[in-house]
């Protein structure tokens, strides 16, 4: 049974565990531009996050709904806010988006996932 303390979308963006809601997930970076590194299990509680080999490929279409969000978001506000933008500037500005975007999409789907599935 879950323990789960605090705000579930607080939680959720401060990347904590989806069990106790203090430990955190993902451990800090060392480097600029070092890949997120998963926690085992969390430091507080001794949750496990791993379940087993392929528990995670869920979290991909979590990470693509996000990426079409963001792209979609982007189009929206280029079209409304910039409609002389040229037509060839647009999807670049959108892959762009979703590129700076996709460590704190891998990130999060990873989060939601756990945060989904608990168990």
């Amino acid at each position: 049974m879950a323990i789960q303390k605090g705000n579930l979308v607080l939680n959720i963006l401060t990347e904590k565990c989806p069990h106790c809601g203090k430990g955190h997930v993902f451990e800090k970076k060392s480097e600029v531009f070092q890949f997120p590194v998963m926690r085992k299990s969390c430091e507080i509680c001794d949750f496990k996050f791993d379940r087993e080999p392929g528990y995670f490929i869920g979290a991909m279409y979590i990470s693509y709904g996000l990426a079409v969000l963001q792209g979609l978001i982007t189009f929206l506000i280029c079209f409304f806010l910039f409609p002389s933008l040229p037509t060839i500037a647009l999807p670049l500005l959108i892959a762009s988006v979703i590129l700076l975007f996709s460590v704190k999409n891998y990130k999060l789907s990873r989060i939601i996932y756990i945060h989904i599935f608990p168990w």
